[in-house]
């Protein structure tokens, strides 16, 4: 690529990707958790809040 503002551009996104990336490392857990999948589905939720025992 001859130098250019898009070839300017480009490095800057690899060089924030990379930044990026190595901030992140080692965090999947914490950054892939989503609450639409914790949440219980109700029939689990009857079914764990009418138990007949402890």
């Amino acid at each position: 690529m001859k130098p250019s503002a898009l070839y300017q551009r480009v490095v800057d996104v690899c060089e924030e990707l990379a930044k990026f990336t190595h901030l992140v490392r080692g965090r999947a857990d914490y950054l892939t958790d989503r609450y639409s999948e914790r949440v219980e589905s109700g029939e689990k939720l009857s079914e764990r809040v009418n138990q007949r025992t402890l």
